[in-house]
């Protein structure tokens, strides 16, 4: 669990600038969101990244014209 908790912090930091207070908030956060859950550690990885991202549409792809 913790090589999780680790790589999505780590990941997340790339995406976002964060503060050290922010990174140890959201360690604790990933932690609390993980808690109980038993799937694949990629597909943990995925849903915690997705669940600190939080609303935020995602990019949609196009077609070119």
């Amino acid at each position: 669990m913790e090589r999780v908790v680790e790589r999505v912090v780590c990941t997340y930091g790339m995406m976002v600038n964060l503060s050290s207070e922010e990174e140890r908030w959201t360690r604790e956060h990933v932690i609390k969101f993980l808690a109980g859950r038993s799937e694949d550690e990629n597909v943990l990885a995925v849903e915690a990244i997705k669940h600190l991202r939080g609303s935020k549409p995602s990019r949609i792809r196009r077609a070119r014209s």
